[in-house]
């Protein structure tokens, strides 16, 4: 992660966080340790959590521990366990937050409001939790300023499209220990997730399937070359299911009623709704965890319907989550998103905000620096041609 490795060496000469409290809230596995370590680096006291109770790993937990940081998590929590670690990191008493999906914000907002009254501001990192942000703020609900991280490009465009991408078919490669190729393979929605897992599975020599709402993404898939049907339609001929939509019930009985015997169904939405887990379970005579990472519904009709990391973010509970090289930039984005909050958030009113373009453009060309990649600029003349009526 060399672009995080020079923020490092930055923060440790400038100290920008000194005097300051985080609190982080993503998937407490390697790379966001590393993070963490690097914000201290620049000075803050740190508290940090997890975002799923499944993506966490316990030997993270315990390094972060032995170097002195306040952790709130273990592998496999339960509801209540990952309720209370959420709180015990607010109740550190953070100035900036950095959040996964929208769990800090919400609490902040409710139970934990005491907890609020050092925040200066935070930072998002996810779709899911963006949409959650830019809901409570078109309602006038969001009290504090958040920097839409997960909206810059050099996160998105990246980290959600080939990041998620690889990582999504890593994990269901290891898990199943199965052929892509040949198989028919049902992706729900067109976003910048969806889209990157389309890619791969493509490459992988499967059919792809395409299933979406909206009708410009239809059509951007089309163009694309896959083939878009309606999910009641898809349903009875794939063989794998990813839904990355952000929304709930996208696969349900309807669905299930229709699928052939042994189809794989996983998700890479941030929560476990997508795949509607209460309505097989219903329709089910047993459910057996066939091997690590997958258990089997048994219908009456002697169909097995297999779901990978009980529906949670398949990459990250079966998988080792995103490439490193590619989180190395959206950390960067967090990192410097979080320095814009130290230094300016005091004067921002409560809101949604964009990532400034200069803090996207210096990461992009860190990264380009430390890929060895050249990159052309516009001359004098140049300048002055594209400014100018023609």
């Amino acid at each position: 992660m060399p672009v995080l490795s020079q923020l490092e060496q930055r923060f440790i000469e400038e100290q920008p966080f000194s005097g300051l409290k985080i609190a982080i809230s993503i998937h407490l596995e390697a790379k966001t340790a590393y993070l963490g370590l690097v914000l201290r680096a620049g000075g803050a006291d740190v508290a940090i959590t997890g975002s799923n109770v499944l993506s966490t790993k316990d030997d993270v937990c315990a390094a972060l521990d032995a170097e002195g940081m306040n952790v709130y998590a273990w592998h496999n929590a339960s509801p209540d366990e990952y309720k209370e670690h959420l709180k015990k990191t607010l109740e550190f008493r953070p100035n900036i937050i950095i959040d996964d999906g929208g769990d800090l914000v919400n609490l902040l907002h409710g139970e934990c409001k005491a907890c609020a009254s050092d925040i200066i501001g935070g930072c998002e990192e996810t779709t899911t939790g963006i949409m959650r942000l830019k809901a409570r703020a078109d309602q006038g609900r969001l009290n504090f300023p958040m920097m839409a991280v997960n909206d810059a490009n050099c996160k998105h465009l990246f980290d959600n499209r080939h990041g998620t991408g690889q990582s999504v078919w890593d994990a269901i490669m290891y898990s199943t220990n199965l052929m892509i190729t040949g198989k028919v393979v049902v992706v729900a929605g067109y976003g910048f997730c969806s889209s990157g897992i389309a890619m791969r599975a493509k490459g992988l020599g499967a059919r792809v399937i395409v299933t979406e709402i909206n009708p410009f993404r239809c059509l951007e898939a089309s163009m694309d070359g896959f083939e878009v049907l309606k999910m009641e339609d898809a349903a009875k001929v794939g063989d794998i299911f990813i839904s990355a939509t952000g929304c709930k019930d996208v696969i349900t009985e309807k669905h299930f009623k229709v699928m052939k015997n042994n189809v794989l169904l996983a998700n890479a939405g941030h929560f476990d709704v997508e795949i509607n887990k209460v309505d097989l379970a219903k329709m089910s005579v047993r459910i057996e965890n066939r091997k690590p990472f997958i258990d089997g519904y048994y219908l009456p009709d002697g169909r097995v319907i297999n779901v990978l990391a009980d529906g949670r973010l398949v990459n990250i509970v079966a998988g080792n989550g995103h490439p490193a090289d590619i989180m190395d930039l959206s950390f960067a984005i967090q990192a410097l998103s979080a320095l814009y909050v130290a230094k300016n958030g005091r004067s921002l009113k409560p809101g949604l905000y964009d990532i400034p373009e200069d803090i996207d453009l210096e990461v992009a060309m860190m990264k380009l620096e430390a890929m060895g990649l050249g990159i052309d600029e516009l001359t004098s003349e140049q300048k002055a041609y594209l400014k100018s009526e023609g």
